[in-house]
Parts: structure tokens; C-alpha cells; sequence
């Protein structure tokens, strides 16, 4: 796969939430779901150091989607970790801030949530990681929208309401924060007894004149389940430098810029 996107012209091949969740295929038979994670995050750690070669190979940017990391600083000590893997040696990991009631089940995923957003530089882009669940907080895009961020990588698991929860919160962030979002979701079912998984790919910018109104630059459709090796998104660029113009000061109809509402006043009236 890294090779084909290379091929094709793409700088990064970006995978879902918790894409590893295709190796519970090869579980242990009766591996109880409180050890699901722990087994998960024995083989991420075999799995990094690979994958980081892959990408340094092919010249390739790898999102390799959520890995379960182990975290002696937090309690439960494993987390829901993005990892981004860059040919040029970089790690760039996000752990995800809101967790789902079953990522927090103590007799379930039992994960911890992460504190820290972090922002890095791609290719002179400013770029943010927000995981899934995190994308539909508004609170978290308040914080953001003082750094300006010129793209924004949603990688996703979640049902089939979830997966327009998700797409639909992300094309809202792309319009509030004026800034280009990709969402990448799993589908499948991994294994006997997991709900079945509903994902797509987009791409959101900004409802603009400048950008075709819509907001969608790039689509491809939900689905539950693929009989083929996986379908894939091909966007060869992305309309990053249009946007970042128009945030900076271009033609735009009605974008008030990183607004706060903390001078609101919110009454109760009868």
C-alpha cells in the first residue's frame, strides 16, 4: 500500500482508529475483552519499529492509524495513541482525549485519556491530530482556533450513527476553524461478538466561493463491510496553500476569525 500511494503521488498513506483491530482476527480463541487492548499494545510494540522502516523506504509519510500503548504515568495504564510516521525519522504520536464509554469500561478497553493536543509542522504546514470522538467537542476547537491550523487529520472508528456524527462535526470544525480536515474511518467487523464498524474517507474545507461552496473536497462513500483489500481515497493535493491565503486575509463572506464567545452573557428568560 505505501508503495502504490507513493506511485500514485501521494505524501501520506493515512489509516483509521485503531486499524490494528484487524489482528484481533488472530486473537487468542477465548481472550476475555478486558485483555483485548493489553495483547493489542504487546503487538504495537513489535509492530512500530516496522512500520517506521516502511515509511523511511518508501519515502512516504505513514499514518498508521491508533495503536493501545502502554503508559506507566497514567491509570488504567494504557492509552488510545495515533502514531504518524515520518520518512525523515520523525515520531509524532496524539493520545485521544475523550474516550468512549467503551474505551473507559473498567471491564472492557479500560484506557485513559490523554491531556495534551500537540501541534507539529508537515511539509511547512501547521497540523493537528484529533481522534475520533475528539472532533465533535467544540470546546477542544475553541482551544485550537488560536493556532490556526492548516490541516487536520480525524482518524475514526465508530457505528454507523457514529460515522455521521464524526464527518458531520469535522465538515463543522473545517467552516470554524477555516482550516482543511481529513477523516478516515474503519469498517468490518473484527471479531465475533464486536459491533460492526461503519467508516468512509472525506476531505472538508471551508464553504467558500474560492474552494466550490460545498465544503467537500474529496468523498468516498461509507461502507460495513469490503470484499476487496480495502477501498482507498486518492487526493494527489490538497487545496492547503488556497485556504491559508484566505484565512490570512483573502476573500471570504462572512468567517469572523478565532471568535470567543466568553463575552457572552447566557440568560434564562420566561
Amino acid at each position: 500500500r505505501l508503495e502504490q500511494a507513493h506511485s500514485a503521488g501521494a505524501h501520506m498513506l493515512f489509516l483509521p482508529e485503531y486499524a490494528c483491530a484487524q489482528w484481533l482476527n488472530f486473537a487468542p480463541q477465548h481472550l476475555p475483552g478486558s485483555e483485548e487492548i493489553p495483547w493489542l499494545a504487546s503487538l504495537a510494540e513489535q509492530a512500530l519499529p516496522v512500520l517506521k522502516s516502511l515509511a523511511q523506504a518508501h519515502d512516504i509519510a505513514l499514518f498508521a492509524g491508533t495503536l493501545p500503548s502502554v503508559s506507566a504515568e497514567h491509570a488504567p495504564p494504557l492509552l488510545n495513541r495515533a502514531h504518524l510516521l515520518l520518512p525523515d525519522g520523525r515520531h509524532i504520536k496524539q493520545d485521544k482525549l475523550c474516550l468512549t464509554p467503551d474505551e473507559k469500561e473498567a471491564d472492557g478497553w479500560n484506557l485513559s485519556p490523554g491531556h495534551t493536543l500537540n501541534l507539529f509542522e508537515w511539509q511547512g504546514w501547521r497540523v493537528a491530530i484529533v481522534i475520533c470522538l475528539d472532533i465533535e467537542l467544540p470546546a477542544l476547537a475553541t482551544r485550537l482556533a488560536e493556532y490556526q491550523p492548516d490541516l487536520i487529520l480525524v482518524p475514526s472508528m465508530t457505528s454507523r450513527g457514529g460515522y455521521w456524527r464524526v464527518n458531520s462535526c469535522a465538515k463543522a470544525r473545517s467552516v470554524e476553524l477555516f482550516s482543511s480536515i481529513c477523516v478516515v474511518g474503519c469498517y468490518g467487523q473484527p471479531r465475533a461478538g464486536h459491533w460492526p464498524y461503519r467508516g468512509g474517507a472525506s476531505v472538508y474545507i471551508p464553504c467558500e466561493q474560492a474552494l466550490g461552496l460545498t465544503g467537500v473536497y474529496a468523498e468516498l462513500p461509507p461502507s460495513d463491510s469490503d470484499e476487496s483489500d480495502g477501498q482507498a481515497l486518492l487526493v494527489r493535493e490538497l487545496p492547503l496553500s488556497t485556504v491559508h491565503e484566505l484565512r490570512g486575509g483573502g476573500s471570504v463572506e462572512v468567517w469572523p476569525g478565532a471568535w470567543r464567545a466568553d463575552h457572552v452573557h447566557i440568560e434564562v428568560v420566561s
